[in-house]
């Protein structure tokens, strides 16, 4: 799909990513009554046809499923940090990337602890690495038991992990950066979160 193309139906149906499909139901229902052509004073046949397609779309599982996957790449923010020659040139850059994804998921459970995960997507998306420069990674802090895996096959940072990076932190800058810049975007996430949970009157 074009980037032109996407609809954010989480935004068009003014809820949050995380809504159960209860919520996706109510809030429908009740846009779909504002909206409908035969409604005098609120109808429009284009924001109720668009209502339509966000919600075929949330209301089925696999749809959901799919449209999260394309969701997530186009939402998360790339670091610019993870742009450095430290992270892709030289015998330290695949250190200096375990740091980094270490320290992305620290922040994520500092910052997020009812979803402290993310997947792979997400990690190609913030770092601007293929997914094949990750595997590597992720594969060897699975094996040091510095991450771990949730029931949604994302990746989370165990107990060990965090001692690893609190460890560290005085002793790599890069650490030290990567935990203030994943803040700073993490409270920018929060707030375009905090906007598409607040419900339409």
């Amino acid at each position: 799909m074009a980037e032109s193309d996407f609809v954010d139906y989480y935004e068009l149906l003014q809820i949050s990513p995380n809504a159960e499909l209860e919520t996706v139901h109510r809030v429908f229902r009740m846009l779909a009554t504002r909206y409908h052509p035969d409604n005098r004073e609120t109808g429009d046949t284009d924001k109720f046809l668009a209502l339509n397609k966000a919600y075929e779309t949330l209301s089925d599982p696999k749809t959901r499923a799919e449209y999260d996957t394309d969701y997530q790449h186009r939402t998360v923010e790339p670091n610019e940090l993870f742009e450095l020659k430290e992270f892709s040139l030289g015998i330290d850059a695949e250190a200096n990337r375990r740091v980094g994804i270490l320290c992305l998921l620290y922040n994520r459970r500092r910052s997020n602890p009812e979803d402290p995960g993310l997947s792979i997507l997400e990690f190609e998306s913030m770092m601007t690495f293929p997914r094949e420069h990750l595997m590597f990674t992720v594969w060897y802090l699975k094996e040091q038991n510095f991450i771990r895996q949730d029931d949604k096959s994302d990746y989370v940072i165990s107990s060990g992990g965090v001692d690893y990076v609190e460890a560290n932190l005085t002793k790599n800058k890069l650490a030290y950066r990567l935990l203030n810049s994943a803040e700073e975007t993490a409270r920018r996430t929060a707030g375009r979160a905090t906007n598409q949970t607040q419900e339409p009157a």
